[in-house]
């Protein structure tokens, strides 16, 4: 499917963008192994969670919609999960599969996971190698590619130390210790998205989180108390929304109750930095995560350095921060963001690689890029989004400010994560 999406001068309105992908996935996972009935309101009903939720199904859990996302689950507790009578797809989602690899093997049962031809591409022996150093039993095609074959059953505890930060990584961890008496401990390189952590203090377990890991303490058996959630918007959907608005010439956006989780909020530290002006309006705290409305002006943006410590909390909006660095005026440099090479797909080759057709100059580096501006797109052309959604949405704020427009190949693949964003974004165009 095509999108062609018209320059735009001027952006404004009040939205409010679908619910976080990230803690609607772990809020239907954590709640099917809770004792009794949760609710759920907010939920992203995107492909991917809509993946999760399938699982959880085909796993025995009863999910009942209430209305446009408000969900009943009845949760049967860590033992009331029930085998599958076929292979369990995962469609796009890399959260459902990594997450829920670890959820599995610490079952009684025998378990497949797979995935559309792009997750069957991306590679899981980061999760596969913890979780067999916990006795997990999982095979798996050349490389730790996808299907997964696991063979659930008994784990030991241990203490972890990760190889690079990942919410993915850590949240497959602390499912299959669920199970274990002993305590694991996971030690974090850098500070990762903590909502897994959060929700499981919340439903009563036992857990320690500390600056630098997370301590699952010992226990002779385990219960998760049951959920009552309200998802906040998701901060990964709002940043396009953000961005369209600081590059307009004109108007003035309000993106209403966008979670703002210190380990989520990077791209606003990036903003801020590139003289952005946003402004964080009535903070509070929904359902464990804080929560505010953030108001976009349009604003002369300068060049920055994205690396280090930060790239974790903002590594699903560098292709936007790419976005903003072909207007903002001076060298933007982004770096130590090697993981962007692992995902959907590789989003360092995507952003230069379309970048470039569009003629926009910028330097490809193994871990990174850097884009020197301001420069001018004329577009008038059609562009590639490689099956990946951030890759589409990034690709169509930048056609706002381009002189022709771009025309955007497989477009659909933004359902996965935004189903209305084509509407919202013609909602606020002015």
């Amino acid at each position: 499917m095509v999108y062609q999406v018209e320059p735009a001068k001027k952006i404004e309105g009040e939205i409010t963008v679908p619910g976080d992908k990230s803690i609607s996935h772990r809020s239907l996972i954590l709640s099917s192994i809770a004792e009794g009935e949760s609710r759920i309101e907010g939920l992203l009903e995107a492909e991917d969670c809509l993946s999760t939720m399938g699982i959880m199904r085909d796993l025995g859990i009863k999910i009942e919609k209430e209305d446009p996302g408000k969900y009943i689950v009845q949760g049967k507790g860590l033992d009331g999960l029930e085998e599958a009578d076929d292979v369990l797809d995962c469609g796009n989602s890399g959260t459902s599969m990594r997450l829920l690899t670890g959820l599995l093997a610490a079952q009684d049962f025998y378990s497949v996971l797979t995935g559309d031809h792009s997750l069957r591409k991306r590679p899981m022996q980061r999760i596969i190698g913890p979780l067999s150093r916990m006795g997990a039993q999982i095979w798996s095609r050349r490389d730790g590619l996808a299907p997964l074959s696991i063979k659930g059953q008994q784990l030991e505890a241990m203490e972890y130390k990760l190889p690079v930060a990942s919410a993915q990584l850590k949240s497959s961890i602390l499912l299959a210790a669920l199970k274990t008496r002993s305590e694991t401990v996971i030690i974090e390189p850098a500070v990762s998205r903590d909502h897994t952590e959060r929700m499981l203090q919340g439903a009563g377990l036992d857990l320690e989180i500390l600056e630098d890991r997370i301590i699952l303490k010992a226990a002779a058996e385990r219960k998760l108390d049951p959920f009552q959630i309200k998802v906040p918007g998701d901060i990964s959907s709002a940043s396009f929304f953000i961005a369209a608005g600081l590059l307009a010439e004109q108007g003035e956006l309000l993106i209403k109750n966008v979670g703002i989780n210190q380990t989520r909020s990077g791209f606003l530290e990036v903003v801020e930095a590139m003289n952005g002006k946003i402004e964080l309006r009535n903070k509070r705290d929904q359902g464990g995560e804080p929560t505010a409305d953030i108001l976009v002006k349009p604003s002369k943006l300068q060049g920055t350095e994205v690396s280090g410590g930060i790239i974790p909390r903002l590594i699903d909006e560098i292709p936007i921060i790419s976005v903003l660095a072909v207007f903002a005026d001076g060298k933007t440099v982004i770096k130590d963001a090697e993981e962007l090479r692992v995902k959907e797909t590789d989003r360092i080759m995507a952003v230069v690689k379309e970048f470039k057709k569009l003629g926009i100059e910028i330097i490809e580096n193994e871990d990174g890029m850097e884009i020197s501006g301001p420069q001018t797109v004329k577009g008038g052309i059609e562009v590639e989004s490689y099956h990946d959604h951030r890759i589409a949405m990034s690709l169509a704020v930048l056609a706002l400010n381009t002189e022709n427009g771009i025309t955007i190949k497989g477009s659909e693949i933004i359902a996965t994560s935004f189903p209305n964003f084509k509407e919202l974004l013609a909602e606020v165009i002015r």
